[in-house]
């Protein structure tokens, strides 16, 4: 099937604006494109396929609540394998290819319906090769980022539309190679959910610039594995045991409403969640300082990371109901009551997400900038907020097995949670994890929510978070917090309280000492006047003799 030659060298245009990722360093001209907003920020790049790993999320969700073991099959499939983020085609060419062909090279096919489908070598091939992948081309808009969504996701949620078509010929380096391939079985998925756990050891603690990163190894410590997410998920899945240094569950002991929050919030609060830092972290490790124009890939990763933490379904205000961190950020404000700008509402976006994508937008400046300390900073700060929805959610799951009779699925949230911040509480206070861990671990015997709430609080100054950002635990049918929940006190507010109320005291004492001497003074002043009534000699009667003296001795 021929293309003609403005067809390849609109694809190959395409590819080199749209698939810039790849090769960012080789144009300055993507800094000065307007891409839609994550939520409100403002991307500097193309990330509308990594903000689609939401969408395995929900897929991922969806299946577990049906509660069936076929369904838990299903989401197991898209967990490790995915159906919509760096979607590509596994196609057998009937005759191998007669020259190199480097990663990122264009690509072009047709669909099912003769329709042009661009896309771009996965990755490097060598003459002979007969098997390759070929990513397919992404866009701008996020709604119709790209129209071929397969890999594990259930019959009804796929998308073919805008993949190959079964056989027919790809034009390569402008050479024609027939191919075939099964579109419902080779439509494959380079960026997984347990992708971002099973690659950790390489991307985060011995194989990048910066490692081992922090974050990650307050976790890898904690837990004794670099995939401390994915055991965490699979053993959920399997009913397993996990074996960790630190912080173990068995999970046999749960049904499948146990199991449903487990994992779902293990492949959110684990899997994505250190993701997201890591993101940042790379930005980080690729900053240049000072320089201008040559941090377009630490711009890239930053904006990467931003998506893995808000997703696509939240749109471009982050109104939407979202399957990952911002949307969790959003549901805690509303029982901490730290909604809106201020953090005093009930309702609507968390202050930590305003304060958040300040940072974000802060951060992207910073390395476009190449003021790579500053941005460092930034990125600390912004790690040491993303803790708190955990700690929030870890409290509130805590009370509800204390206090309100919660049943497997509350024990099994709080245990994810728990899972989600232990390792950084540890860092700080190995005690007080090991109360957190005894009270919400699964199988708990019972749970004091007072003493994780004790627990979280006394590390507070250690993660750099403050008691006016966790809030307290909101109960909307009293309009009141509930007893014990109430939002704690940072050092420095009761350090002014104490100096406020010591000088009250002092206020006090002079205001008794002062009105107690006019007192004093208003009593003499009228015993005077009542001896100068009667003629009795005073002040001024003595005065007035002693003067009479004087002069009479003159």
């Amino acid at each position: 099937m021929k293309f003609s030659t403005a067809s390849l060298a609109t694809a190959a245009a395409v590819l080199a604006t749209v698939n810039a990722s790849s090769k960012l360093r080789s144009t300055n001209v993507r800094r000065y494109l307007s891409y839609e907003k994550v939520a409100g920020y403002a991307p500097g790049s193309q990330v509308t396929d990594h903000c689609a790993i939401d969408r395995d999320q929900a897929a991922i969700e969806a299946e577990l609540a049906k509660k069936t073991p076929e369904a838990f099959e299903n989401a197991l499939r898209i967990y490790n394998e995915g159906g919509n983020s760096k979607s590509y085609a596994q196609v057998t060419l009937t005759t191998p290819l007669s020259t190199f062909i480097g990663a990122g090279t264009a690509i072009l096919g047709r669909n099912a319906e003769g329709n042009e489908v661009a896309g771009k070598a996965y990755e490097d091939y060598q003459a002979g090769t007969s098997v390759i992948k070929v990513q397919y081309a992404t866009t701008d808009i996020q709604e119709a980022y790209v129209q071929c969504q397969v890999g594990a996701l259930t019959e009804a949620d796929r998308n073919l539309s805008g993949c190959f078509a079964e056989q027919g010929d790809l034009t390569i380096d402008g050479k024609e190679y027939s191919y075939t391939y099964i579109p419902s079985n080779d439509n494959l998925n380079g960026r997984t959910i347990a992708g971002f756990s099973t690659g950790a050891r390489d991307k985060m603690r011995v194989g990048c610039k910066g490692c081992p990163y922090e974050d990650f190894l307050y976790f890898y410590d904690y837990y004794g594995s670099d995939t401390y997410a994915h055991d965490w998920v699979t053993a959920a899945f399997a009913g397993d045991k996990t074996t960790f240094r630190n912080g173990n569950a068995d999970f046999s002991q749960y049904g499948m409403d146990g199991k449903e929050q487990i994992i779902k919030k293990g492949t959110a609060y684990l899997n994505i969640f250190m993701y997201v830092i890591r993101e940042f972290e790379d930005a980080l490790d690729d900053c240049e300082r000072g320089c201008i124009n040559c941090n377009d890939d630490p711009v890239h990763a930053w904006d990467e990371g931003v998506c893995f933490y808000t997703g696509s379904i939240e749109g471009q205000d982050g109104a939407g109901d979202g399957s990952l961190l911002h949307q969790l950020a959003d549901k805690r404000c509303a029982d901490y009551k730290t909604c809106g700008v201020d953090g005093t509402d009930l309702e609507g976006m968390a202050r930590l997400n305003y304060e958040l994508f300040d940072l974000f937008a802060l951060g992207n400046f910073q390395l476009q900038s190449g003021n790579c300390p500053a941005a460092r900073d930034t990125t600390k700060r912004v790690a040491q907020k993303m803790y708190i929805p955990m700690i929030q959610g870890s409290i509130r799951y805590a009370y509800k097995m204390d206090k309100l009779q919660g049943g497997e699925k509350e024990a099994a949230e709080g245990a994810a949670f728990a899972a989600a911040v232990l390792p950084r509480i540890h860092a700080a206070s190995p005690e007080a994890a090991q109360t957190i861990y005894n009270n919400l671990r699964v199988g708990a015997s019972s749970t004091d929510s007072a003493a994780v709430k004790s627990a979280f609080e006394s590390v507070y100054p250690a993660l750099g978070i403050t008691c006016a950002e966790m809030g307290g635990l909101w109960n909307e049918a009293e309009k009141s917090y509930y007893s014990g929940m109430e939002p704690c006190q940072d050092v420095s507010t009761r350090e002014t309280e104490t100096v406020v109320k010591n000088n009250n005291t002092l206020a006090i004492a002079l205001g008794c000492t002062f009105g107690a001497l006019f007192a004093v003074a208003a009593a003499f002043i009228l015993y005077i006047r009542k001896r100068e009534k009667r003629g009795e000699m005073t002040f001024e009667t003595w005065k007035t003799a002693e003067q009479s003296a004087a002069k009479g001795m003159n």
